[in-house]
C-alpha cells in the first residue's frame, strides 16, 4: 500500500541575525504549508550565520531564549505540520556553541534534538580555511526522529562525508536521511550531488538535504541545490541557486522496494586487515 509524503525544503539565505532569519524562513514555511507539505526541512544554521576569518560566528542564544526556534515552534503549532529545523546555534556551557538541529511536532513541541557530530575543520586552498571547532562543540550521539509519518535520521552538513553514520542510521530504522547544510560553493560544486546520491544508493534510503543559498555575511558563499534523492539514487528535486521552497512527492514504500532489489544492508560482513600481507606488499 503506498505511503505518500509531501516533502518541502526551505532554501533560505544565510542571515546575519535572528530577525532577518525569521523574516526569511517563516514566509517560506507558510508557502510550503499552503502547498500541502507534510514535513518541512530547513538548512543548517537557518537561525543565522556569519563568518569571521576562519571561524564561524552564528548568532546564538540559549534554547529557552532562541527567537528563531520559538518562531518555528509557533509556526508548526499554527499550521499543524512537522518541522525539521536543520540547525541553529545554541549557547552551551563553557563559552562555546552547539550546532543543534530540532524536530518540532504539529503541536509546537520539540520531540528531538541532534548536535552536529563532525565539525568543518578544513583547508581548501586559496586562503579558504575553516575551523568550525574554534566556536562549536561537537555532539556525541546519532539521532532518529519518529514522526509517525516517517522515521528520519538527522545529520548536519559535514556529517555527509562520513558514510558509516548513514549506514548506522539506515540499519537502525531511518527511512529518510536528512542532511541540512550550508555547504560552501567550492565544495558543493565538486561533491554535493555525488555525496548525497551515494548516501541514498548505498543505504537504499531517501535523502532530503535542505541547503542554504547565497553569500555568507563576513565572507564565502553557500551552494544551494537543496535535494530530495530517491533510494535508487534519482534526484527527485533540486533547488538550484535561488531562495525558495523545493517540493517533492515521495512514496516511502520505495525504501522497501529498493532494499528488496539490492539488499546490501543485510550483506555487511566483518573483516580484518591482514597487516602482514600489507607489509609484504610494501617490501
Amino acid at each position: 500500500m503506498p505511503r505518500p509524503l509531501h516533502i518541502a525544503c526551505l532554501q533560505t539565505r544565510p542571515m546575519p541575525d535572528f530577525a532577518s532569519a525569521i523574516d526569511e524562513a517563516v514566509p517560506m514555511a507558510h508557502a510550503a504549508a499552503n502547498a500541502g507539505a507534510d514535513i518541512l526541512f530547513l538548512p543548517e544554521y537557518c537561525g543565522g550565520l556569519r563568518s569571521e576569518g576562519r571561524a564561524l560566528h552564528p548568532p546564538a542564544a540559549t534554547e529557552d531564549k532562541h527567537d528563531v526556534l520559538h518562531a518555528l515552534q509557533a509556526f508548526a503549532e499554527e499550521r499543524q505540520v512537522w518541522v525539521n529545523v536543520g540547525s541553529i546555534a545554541v549557547k552551551a556551557p563553557g563559552g562555546k556553541l552547539v550546532n543543534r538541529g530540532y524536530m518540532i511536532a504539529p503541536d509546537g513541541k520539540i520531540t528531538g534534538r541532534f548536535d552536529k557530530l563532525h565539525l568543518f575543520d578544513v583547508d581548501l586552498g586559496e586562503g579558504k580555511t575553516y575551523r568550525e571547532s574554534d566556536t562549536i562543540t561537537a555532539g556525541g550521539s546519532a539521532v532518529i526522529h519518529d514522526v509517525g509519518l516517517a522515521t528520519i535520521g538527522h545529520t548536519i552538513c559535514y556529517d555527509l562525508r562520513f558514510p558509516q553514520l548513514y549506514r548506522t542510521l539506515a540499519k537502525s530504522g531511518a527511512e529518510i536521511l536528512a542532511v541540512p547544510a550550508a555547504f560552501t560553493k567550492t565544495t558543493g560544486e565538486a561533491h554535493w550531488h555525488v555525496l548525497n546520491r551515494a548516501r541514498a544508493i548505498e543505504n537504499t534510503r531517501f535523502v532530503v538535504s535542505a541547503c542554504a543559498i547565497g553569500p555568507i555575511p563576513g565572507g564565502d558563499e553557500s551552494y544551494g541545490h537543496s535535494l530530495v534523492v530517491s533510494p535508487w539514487g534519482e534526484v527527485l528535486a533540486d533547488g538550484s541557486t535561488l531562495p525558495g521552497v523545493v517540493h517533492a512527492q515521495i512514496d516511502l514504500d520505495a525504501v522497501a522496494e529498493a532494499e528488496g532489489r539490492v539488499p546490501s544492508l543485510s550483506h555487511d560482513r566483518p573483516f580484518a586487515i591482514n597487516a602482514s600481507a600489507l607489509e609484504k606488499d610494501v617490501a
